[in-house]
């Protein structure tokens, strides 16, 4: 492997992009790149460079990284894609993921609990399940917070915010029993919540 390119970020000219063979490899403070006497045309591993990276910016990655999560609570995986695109290697995310989880900062089991309680109330269970699982949260975790959840009532809600304005007729409970399956609630909670529905508009 061989540094082809090094070259100051756009937003941010105290760090660099290096390329290795052509290619974006990682980024990395000018500072370091200075200290450690990389250049265009050295010969690397992607062992030394990690190294590199680890030892002179796990730091100011694990501060990153705590301040993109102040916002919004996080996953593990939201965090190691956030870092992987500022150009930080697989032992910096280790690094920052591991001391998150100790700070109490980072868990996926507390973030599939809050996001089942409050999508679960315009979103049915199948939804959710998947919506975590792209998040990367473990199926332990999205069965604890989906445990006991209670969909009807939720069901009915978005079934009146969909029927507002709209006729009552056929066709529409069609669309209807649809856009429930849609929003990930199950074919028996979008049945109920249609005959539920329809019984009190035909009193």
């Amino acid at each position: 492997m061989q540094i082809t390119a090094i070259t100051p970020q756009k937003h941010d000219p105290r760090r660099c992009n290096i390329e290795v063979d052509g290619r974006f490899f990682c980024g990395m403070q000018l500072l370091t790149v200075m200290e450690h006497r990389l250049k265009v045309g050295a010969a690397v591993t992607e062992e030394e460079l990690s190294a590199i990276q680890l030892a002179g910016e796990k730091q100011t990655a694990l501060d990153k990284a705590l301040t993109h999560i102040s916002a919004s609570m996080k996953t593990e995986r939201d965090i190691r894609d956030f870092l992987r695109r500022k150009g930080y290697l697989q032992d910096v995310s280790d690094y920052v993921v591991e001391k998150m989880k100790g700070y109490g900062f980072l868990d996926d089991a507390a973030y599939a609990k809050a996001y089942a309680e409050s999508a679960g109330k315009r979103k049915g269970g199948r939804l959710i399940r998947l919506e975590l699982k792209r998040k990367g949260v473990f199926d332990e975790a999205i069965d604890g917070a989906l445990e006991g959840a209670e969909e009807r009532g939720a069901a009915e809600a978005a079934l009146a915010r969909y029927m507002r304005g709209k006729p009552s007729d056929q066709k529409t409970m069609q669309k209807a029993y649809m856009h429930l399956l849609s929003k990930g609630f199950d074919y028996d909670t979008a049945k109920d919540a249609l005959k539920a529905y329809f019984a009190v508009e035909e009193q």
